[in-house]
């Protein structure tokens, strides 16, 4: 199972300062997924937090430019600790770092989900965080929480984890109201805005969201075809009974599967007038399930970047699919009718084989 795990900064610190002994259980219990073949999106929070540690500041800074420079400081010691931590248990990562803007530009998206998809086929789990050293919006509310929702739809994640300190959405603020009820399920295509109203108040001492941010990560994951808990992150060994299905914390029903939802970013991105006409053989292949690869196409029709939808055509002009192109139509021109061994002679570089990969065509 492919899912995106989201840690604040209130649990992955204790008392202001990064918790190594609670990000090694972590470590461990991540590590163990992975070797079971789950595919695990790590987004962590802390790099404000390591930043004031480092340098001896005490919370309370709300200045961009100071949270900025306290990222800076603090996102190397927040990866160097979690390359220790995972290298105990021989679990290779990575540093993925992103904004928003990376998430809605389509070939910046194209990019950022190719990068993914080469760290699973080498089993390297990617620890993600918000870019805070140059994002300005982003920091200032919801950023992890809702950057977590955006890569699980990037990746297509089938659940989304959002862990926190209280147990879960209640129907009432329970550090207001004693009677407060643990919401197990949102089922319904709209959250009652009585969950919205309860969500509301302030973030903590130290995160820089709360869960009226996770409420809106949800929504923003379930409408992308992603399942989505928000439960206590107290105790690692919760995250592989999420997995399983556990009723703990509050879970939220996924509006659509992922694979529609991905049809429809797809076919939202669509230009008339540009696209490609491919041979028998192409068409075969696509017909099979397979991707589109440059050899296969014929012509090129129309002017389209990287991470443009475009229509692919047979030879008799009949629209057979629409896809997420790989490489733009001045490129294209040059590799079209081309094995995939020689587009890195002829360009001097490869965004890889496919013109159109299989995971991002919609047939016709």
């Amino acid at each position: 199972m492919r899912v995106v795990i989201k840690i604040g900064t209130s649990t992955a610190t204790e008392d202001g300062r990064l918790s190594a002994p609670r990000l090694i259980e972590y470590a461990k219990t991540l590590a163990g997924l992975t070797a079971q073949g789950h595919q695990i999106a790590w987004v962590s929070s802390g790099a404000v937090a390591a930043g004031r540690e480092a340098l001896g500041i005490a919370p309370g800074e709300r200045r961009v430019a100071a949270k900025q420079m306290l990222a800076a400081v603090g996102q190397p010691r927040l990866m160097a600790l979690y390359s220790e931590l995972f290298g105990h248990y021989r679990q290779r990562v990575a540093q993925v770092l992103l904004t928003r803007t990376d998430l809605e530009q389509r070939r910046s998206y194209l990019n950022a989900r190719r990068t993914f998809e080469e760290l699973y086929a080498h089993q390297v789990l990617p620890i993600v965080n918000e870019n805070d050293t140059v994002a300005t919006e982003e920091i200032r509310v919801g950023d992890n929480d809702q950057l977590s929702a955006l890569v699980a739809n990037l990746i297509d994640a089938r659940l989304l984890i959002l862990l926190t300190d209280q147990q879960g959405l209640f129907d009432a603020d329970p550090r207001q109201s004693p009677a407060a009820q643990l919401v197990p399920r949102v089922e319904t295509p709209e959250i009652p805005e009585a969950l919205w109203q309860a969500a509301g108040g302030r973030a903590g001492a130290h995160g820089t969201g709360g869960m009226l941010t996770k409420l809106r990560a949800a929504d923003i994951a379930r409408r992308g075809g992603t399942e989505v808990v928000i439960a206590s992150g107290a105790d690692p060994q919760v995250i592989a009974r999420l997995i399983d299905g556990a009723a703990i914390g509050t879970r939220f029903s996924a509006l659509t599967p992922p694979r529609e939802a991905r049809k429809r970013y797809i076919l939202g991105g669509l230009r008339t007038g540009v696209g490609v006409s491919i041979d028998a053989g192409a068409e075969q292949a696509l017909g099979q399930g397979k991707s589109l690869l440059g050899v296969g196409i014929k012509r090129v029709d129309g002017d389209f970047d990287r991470g443009d939808t475009v229509t692919i055509h047979n030879q008799d002009g009949r629209a057979l699919a629409r896809g997420i192109a790989n490489y733009g139509a001045s490129e294209l021109k040059r590799i079209a009718g081309k094995r995939s061994s020689e587009v890195e002679l002829i360009l001097g570089y490869d965004f890889g084989p496919e013109f159109i990969h299989r995971d991002d065509l919609v047939m016709l």
